[in-house]
């Protein structure tokens, strides 16, 4: 309901849906209130395994390395390229967004020779020009799911024909919410976030290594805290735990929480809601004269983005949304900030009430 003019809704009526944080699902706030353990305790060692096979279930793979690195979505990139880049080495990386941007500059920190592969905003990369662009690269990056743009690029094709080269997935906007088929799609790294699909407040970086992949991984890496060497004698359950770090135990808790009830509700059930809440608002965006930015057949259901119609001060109708309707939305990144709209259902956000209020109130402000 609409507030008293110059209020704002309390902050648990808030409805996120912008591409940053979801609300999350209440089981997951919950168990943020679970009585503390310390991070060598059996007990919370028993929650971090099943909170790692759960994790095997959503990225669909039977990786031993699986975990959630402890630190947010970027890390999630970082221990990825850090463990497995020396200098010199030639790396792909396509490029159609903020997030591809960002790996490229993660890569050439590690000193890679970097050989980009660019996308117009809102398109996917093509497979083939990843796959022509260096004879015989160390790794191959993309962009699963761009936050920046809500475009899908496809990876069974890059899987399928990456030769030696390890494969390398952002996944951050993407689990949980469509199909990640590591396994049958030959992804070799893969990470995400806990703040989009999985429905978790933001601070883990589910991350997924194969066993191929760990045999690449460099004797010293350039980071002591992204180290894989140490870090996996602390996240694998076999065996003696070494002390690494002192992991974020409620967090841990939540993800915990938040994996079970979407298991619960089933990955293809999930994948439905997220779908089914993509495609009213697309419907509903149309039918009030937006114009859909992303590519047709690459559209996330999870992320949509319109253009913001000529003669619109978008700022000041996402700040209606938000202190009428107590809606959040994103704006655009980069060159299309105040020119598109990113806006989220993702995670326990991707309800059709949701939607329909939305829509509803664009249509009042509009």
């Amino acid at each position: 309901m609409p507030t008293t003019a110059g209020s704002t809704p309390p902050l648990s009526d808030r409805i996120l849906m912008g591409p940053g944080p979801c609300n999350p699902y209440p089981e997951a706030v919950a168990a943020l209130g679970r009585p503390m353990l310390g991070h060598l305790d059996p007990d919370f060692l028993a929650i971090l395994d099943e909170t790692n096979d759960r994790l095997r279930q959503v990225w669909q793979t039977k990786n031993r390395l699986t975990f959630p690195v402890s630190a947010t979505g970027s890390a999630g990139m970082e221990i990825c390229l850090v463990n497995v880049i020396e200098p010199g080495d030639p790396v792909v990386i396509g490029v159609n967004g903020v997030f591809g941007g960002r790996m490229v500059d993660v890569a050439e920190r590690c000193g890679a020779e970097v050989i980009p592969v660019e996308a117009e905003w809102g398109q996917p990369i093509d497979p083939s020009q990843l796959l022509e662009a260096h004879p015989n690269p160390k790794l191959i990056g993309v962009v699963h799911a761009e936050t920046s743009t809500g475009a899908r690029t496809d990876l069974a094709e890059l899987g399928a024909n990456k030769g030696d080269a390890l494969l390398l997935a952002d996944c951050v906007t993407s689990l949980g919410g469509i199909p990640v088929e590591i396994d049958n799609w030959g992804v070799d790294l893969a990470y995400s976030g806990t703040q989009k699909c999985l429905g978790v407040a933001p601070g883990l970086a589910p991350v997924t290594v194969s066993d191929r992949a760990r045999s690449f991984i460099v004797e010293r890496p350039r980071s002591w805290y992204l180290d894989l060497n140490l870090i996996s004698n602390y996240v694998d359950g076999e065996g003696a735990r070494a002390y690494h770090h002192t992991a974020p135990i409620s967090m841990i808790f939540s993800l915990h929480a938040g994996l079970g009830a979407l298991l619960d509700e089933g990955l293809e059930a999930a994948w439905a809601r997220h779908e089914a809440c993509g495609q009213r608002l697309r419907e509903g965006l149309v039918e009030l004269g937006f114009t859909l930015f992303a590519a047709e057949d690459h559209r996330l259901p999870q992320l949509t983005t319109v253009e913001v119609p000529d003669g619109v001060d978008e700022a000041a109708i996402r700040s209606s949304l938000l202190r009428d309707y107590g809606i959040e939305i994103g704006g655009g990144l980069g060159a299309y900030a105040g020119k598109v709209w990113r806006i989220g259902c993702m995670g326990h956000t991707a309800r059709l009430r949701n939607v329909e209020l939305l829509l509803a109130a664009l249509k009042n402000l509009l």
